[in-house]
């Protein structure tokens, strides 16, 4: 078994897709050391939003997808990742240690690759057809693969409760000028490398169907089937784990990309939803009114069809490495 490291234009690369993963506001909370014989990825807690994200779980659940990216990219590249995740308690912000066996890469490697370029928060309403349920039980196995549960949210009643705390989590975090302030700090910009583009965040409140998502001050991006009032055919996954210690928030993050790298791979549009599950009470009502109270959730995915006639998305922007990675001598 050749354990050893990849070069450094090949570590590149691959957290230049890791870079890629979806994250709160697009703060890209994460940080990157290239050993001699690893990388190691570090929270940058700098840029945890202590308005929008008071816990820190939705920093953890970002650096839980640029971990799976990475580990995506690097199968593509020709390298299996040995994942150490915490491996530092007296550092909280080591989130993992990765060393290197390499692999010869599948046709499915580089597949889950190519769809890291291609994979976009859509913010828009989808279109009315279904998913088709062989995909969304693949999607399930993706999720249990990562140690997560994938529950699909069905029926009246836990639609219903859903979007009531989706519609109180957003009620109570626009009543806190604090978080106004966060929001229009990280929204609505042409030029920055970070924070969610007007390009990318439709004007004024999305609501489509029964779900509502959240407003991002600034939004530019037009939707073609805004107004129309008939439900759009989006799945509403939760994303749910055992515990709710920092391991299994951090494990959510990479069951998340694997999710919605699977669901854009099979052509779906994606879109998380962060937004309830970061108030106390509608975290607690989701848990116990949709998860009927056996599990913790971590995330909410909307996935489903693009508009037909919907514009591409622009790729949002992201900072360059030279931010991002520090190199070490030594491991």
């Amino acid at each position: 078994m050749d354990h050893g490291r990849p070069d450094e234009k090949t570590i590149a690369a691959a957290v230049a897709l890791a870079c890629r993963a979806p994250s709160v506001h697009n703060t890209q909370p994460w940080r990157w050391r290239v050993g001699d014989r690893s990388v190691h990825l570090y929270a940058d807690p700098s840029r945890q939003l202590p308005a929008t994200d008071p816990r820190g779980a939705d920093l953890l659940l970002s650096c839980g997808a640029a971990l799976h990216h990475l580990r995506v990219a690097l199968a593509a590249l020709g390298w299996r990742a040995v994942v150490h995740r915490l491996p530092n308690p007296a550092d909280p912000d080591h989130l993992a240690a990765i060393e290197f066996v390499r692999r010869e890469p599948t046709d499915a490697d580089v597949a889950m690759a190519a769809a890291i370029p291609r994979r976009h928060t859509d913010r828009r309403r989808f279109s009315s057809w279904d998913v088709p349920r062989p995909v969304l039980d693949l999607l399930a196995e993706r999720a249990i693969e990562e140690g997560s549960l994938a529950h699909e949210v069905v029926g009246t009643r836990d639609r219903f409760e859903l979007a009531t705390a989706i519609g109180k989590a957003a009620a109570v975090q626009d009543a806190d000028p604090a978080y106004r302030s966060e929001a229009h700090r990280w929204s609505g910009g042409h030029a920055n490398l970070d924070g969610v583009p007007a390009a990318n965040a439709p004007s004024g409140v999305p609501q489509h169907g029964d779900v509502q998502l959240r407003e991002f001050p600034g939004g530019e991006l037009i939707d073609k089937l805004a107004g129309e009032w008939a439900d759009d055919g989006a799945s509403l996954l939760v994303l749910a784990t055992s515990s709710d210690d920092r391991l299994s928030v951090l494990r959510a993050g990479e069951a998340m990309s694997a999710v919605l790298l699977e669901a854009t791979a099979a052509g779906l549009a994606t879109c998380p939803l962060s937004q309830p599950l970061e108030v106390a009470e509608t975290r607690d009502r989701v848990r116990a009114d949709v998860l009927d109270g056996t599990s913790c959730p971590q995330i909410l995915l909307r996935v489903g069809w693009a508009a037909f006639n919907a514009d591409p998305l622009p790729p949002t922007p992201r900072r360059p490495l030279t931010d991002l990675i520090d190199q070490w001598e030594t491991t």
